[in-house]
């Protein structure tokens, strides 16, 4: 049994390939964050957002600052 808790490490992406972004359903209204491929365009998909809180978790893993571009 471990006593002491490991802290979490951030996450790292390439910024310079990947760009965050929020993929939002237009007829649901669900919303997802990921990272889109800026060369291709691919979307890769991380978590599911229910709340403010949980898009805050992934700006704290990712260590993401400033505005998250939201694509339809």
């Amino acid at each position: 049994m471990n006593l002491f808790r490991k802290k979490a490490k951030a996450k790292t992406f390439d910024a310079e390939r990947y760009a965050p972004v929020i993929r939002s359903s237009i007829c649901t209204g669900e919303k997802t964050v990921g990272f889109r491929d800026r060369q291709t365009g691919a979307f890769r998909e991380v978590m599911l957002i229910r709340s403010d809180a949980d898009l805050a978790a992934f700006r704290k893993q990712y260590g993401i600052a400033g505005e998250i571009e939201t694509i339809y």
